[in-house]
């Protein structure tokens, strides 16, 4: 529930269209209900503008699949993330309009009336850091905002990157995924004014211990304005990307949930 359906919700009472026992047993669930192994917060779209994201990892198949079908009781939007084949294949058969992107290990039902806004530039160092900024893709379009890729554009090509210059200038917020060095969020705080998220990948050789080693490179950056995520936590950075791109606009609640 979002906070234009409560307010339609509030009108009906009002207005004496709704009585009061019948708009409480509308919001029984509100602001959270218990599966038992679940305790899902049905208030998370009010509060936040999307409905509580499913991440997928340690839960078993039935338990995804009883989760996302009580989401969608409530909510025209579902997002679920670390999706394996066999766990997509049970999410696609909840709902026809599923959509599996493989690459982003993500799920999403995109709400029928979205409008997306505003400017989000994704931009991977190698062709290996796809996977992750997919899935800050994924995450930010489904939220409501406008997204665009610049992906292979890492230092050791660097005029690759310098080329696209006008496209960095142009999002209004930028998310830098890298593994390796991790270091072209750095080169990419350098040249733009816009917030930089830096996410670390997993990828890169021995020495460089799962992404800790991008990781401290994006902790220590010696641009401003670069904001740094956790190792492979592409959800996350689209979030934020979202949110910062958000900021100003006058209606953020979108369109993510059912009437209830």
């Amino acid at each position: 529930m979002n906070q234009d359906q409560l307010r339609a919700l509030l009108i009906e009472v009002q207005e004496g269209d709704l009585a009061v026992p019948d708009a409480l047993h509308r919001l029984r669930t509100l602001p959270y209900e218990n599966l038992g192994f679940a305790s899902l917060d049905h208030h998370r779209a009010l509060r936040q503008g999307f409905p509580e994201v499913i991440f997928c990892e340690g839960k078993t198949v039935s338990q995804v699949v009883a989760i996302a079908r009580t989401l969608l009781q409530k909510n025209d939007a579902l997002l679920a993330t670390r999706v394996e084949p066999a766990v997509a294949r049970a999410l696609l058969r909840v709902s026809k309009r599923a959509i599996y992107y493989e690459d982003a290990r993500v799920v999403a039902i995109v709400p029928p009336k979205l409008v997306r806004r505003g400017s989000v530039l994704i931009v991977t160092a190698g062709t290996a850091d796809i996977p992750v900024a997919e899935e800050a893709r994924v995450t930010a379009d489904i939220m409501g905002s406008k997204t665009d890729t610049l992906y292979d554009v890492g230092v050791a090509g660097l005029h690759r990157l310098l080329g696209q210059q006008e496209r960095l200038h142009d999002a209004r917020t930028i998310i830098v995924v890298a593994g390796m060095d991790g270091v072209l969020p750095s080169v990419v705080g350098g040249l733009v004014r816009q917030p930089v998220i830096a996410v670390p990948t997993s990828r890169g050789y021995g020495a460089h211990f799962g992404g800790l080693a991008a990781l401290l490179t994006m902790l220590n950056s010696c641009a401003a304005g670069v904001g740094v995520m956790n190792i492979d936590n592409g959800f996350g950075a689209g979030c934020l990307a979202h949110r910062i791109n958000m900021v100003g606009e006058t209606d953020q609640e979108g369109s993510t949930g059912k009437q209830p």
